[in-house]
């Protein structure tokens, strides 16, 4: 009982002082030292940061040594001169600012300067022909006088009979620059054909050419096989260049129709001129024939012929009958078909007459046909249009061109670039809207098939059956 009694008293007198102490380090706790001094000016709080900051400046400045004296620094050496170029040789530099290479080191007194530099006594140079260059002016930028580059052009062509083909890679030696700045020709060698080499070379004072033929079989190329997958990508797994299975594919369409009526298991045949050289190096030509035997239809089977200066496809089944058709009118898909469609613009349904197909502007637009313009000019919402009249009431029309580049009345060839793609007229962007008609009335463009005529009798039916014989006696590949 006697402790409880004192540790009662001992708190009691205790109280009070704690208290105190615990007041003391709350309002030391509230003092705010940091206080930012764009917020409330003037106030009580931002004079007691003014103060804070008055009183840490003056501590500061009584605690700091005196004087201020600025840090010690090393003496700066300077280099120039060689050293100078020296150090920028090995600097990365960008190239665009013509920075150097190989690490050139400054010249020391082992260096003994030259009053001229030496000339290299020849240059060896490799150079290829351009779209548009010419010889003479090809061999005027690799260095040759003007004079003897016109010289040795005109020896080149004359032997290359007139033309000599963009890509021709020519190898060039060129002799000990003259006083007036210019080398002269020490020899010239190029392939200027599947089966020529020209060799322009230097006797004395004067240029003389030689040329060496290559032997060069021009047996045409015949590839057979199997349709399967594709009939495309059957004929480019086969090694046929593209351009010949195009030819192929639009040859076959005058007599079927190739998206829906081949199928996997049928067999394509075609021949192809093709030149190959004993170097071993081959040039793909036109294509001589197309056929293809079904397994659920009647084979096709095709020659390419010319007669009275113009050339078409036979029917070798019709003993030569001639087969005409509508050629595609520009190289590009079929984005709406003939056929009721809601109008892109109008946003109703209407009779969509033709075939639309989704071409790029400024591509060239062909004639579907042999004819003859009967329009060639604006036409409402059609936009810039031609209009061609075929004879037995066929008549096509090409709408939206951009630009037209027949006039009215002209004959025109099939084949022939009569305007290009545009978005002319009542249009959503370039295309070209192809129709067809017949005796006035709209029909499906993609139905249209014209009827063959007899073509080929007597002396060059006789012709026509000998070069057929000559073509099926060619073996193949497949």
């Amino acid at each position: 009982m006697r402790a409880q009694w004192r540790n009662a008293e001992a708190t009691a007198v205790a109280g009070p002082h704690v208290a105190r102490f615990g007041r003391r380090r709350k309002k030391l706790r509230d003092i705010d030292l940091v206080v930012d001094l764009a917020e409330e000016p003037l106030s009580k709080r931002w004079w007691g940061g003014v103060a804070t900051l008055s009183f840490l400046c003056a501590l500061v400045a009584v605690l700091a040594p005196a004087p201020f004296e600025p840090l010690p620094a090393t003496g700066t050496s300077f280099v120039g001169g060689a050293e100078a170029d020296q150090f920028r040789e090995l600097a990365i530099e960008p190239t665009s600012a013509g920075s150097g290479t190989g690490g050139r080191m400054a010249a020391n007194s082992l260096v003994e300067p030259l009053a001229v530099a030496p000339d290299r006594p020849s240059i060896d140079l490799f150079a290829r022909l351009g779209s548009g260059d010419t010889v003479d002016q090809l061999l005027a930028r690799a260095g040759a006088s003007y004079v003897e580059a016109g010289q040795a052009a005109r020896m080149i062509m004359s032997a290359a009979g007139g033309k000599v083909s963009p890509g021709t890679s020519l190898s060039i030696r060129l002799g000990r620059r003259s006083p007036n700045g210019v080398r002269p020709i020490e020899r010239i060698a190029l392939r200027a054909g599947l089966d020529l080499n020209l060799f322009v070379s230097r006797s004395g004072d004067a240029l003389t050419i030689s040329a060496s033929r290559i032997a060069v079989d021009s047996t045409p190329l015949r590839v057979r096989g199997r349709v399967g997958d594709g009939l495309y990508w059957a004929l480019r797994a086969a090694g046929v260049p593209s351009a010949s299975a195009s030819e192929y594919l639009r040859a076959l369409a005058t007599q079927i129709d190739v998206g829906s009526e081949v199928a996997p298991n049928d067999q394509f045949d075609l021949i192809i001129a093709n030149r190959r050289a004993a170097t071993g190096e081959s040039q793909a030509g036109p294509l001589l024939y197309a056929a293809i035997d079904r397994a659920a239809g009647k084979p096709v089977r095709l020659i390419k012929w010319t007669l009275n200066g113009r050339t078409d496809w036979m029917d070798v089944n019709g003993a030569g009958r001639q087969v005409a058709t509508m050629a595609w009118p520009v190289a590009a898909r079929i984005t709406s078909s003939f056929g009721l469609r809601v109008h892109p613009i109008l946003r109703f349904a209407r009779m969509h007459r033709g075939i639309d197909f989704g071409a790029h502007y400024g591509q060239p637009i062909v004639a579907a046909a042999d004819g003859q313009v009967s329009r060639a000019g604006w036409a409402g919402g059609y936009g810039r249009q031609v209009r061609l009249a075929h004879g037995g009431g066929l008549a096509t029309s090409y709408s939206h061109m951009s630009r037209i580049i027949v006039e009215p009345g002209s004959i025109i060839r099939q084949g022939q670039v009569i305007g290009y793609v545009g978005s002319s007229g009542l249009s959503t962007g370039p295309h070209l809207h192809y129709e067809v008609h017949r005796n006035g009335v709209a029909i499906n463009p993609m139905g249209v098939k014209f009827a063959s005529q007899t073509a080929l009798g007597g002396a060059e039916l006789g012709k026509f059956k000998a070069r057929l014989a000559q073509l099926m006696a060619i073996g193949g590949r497949s």
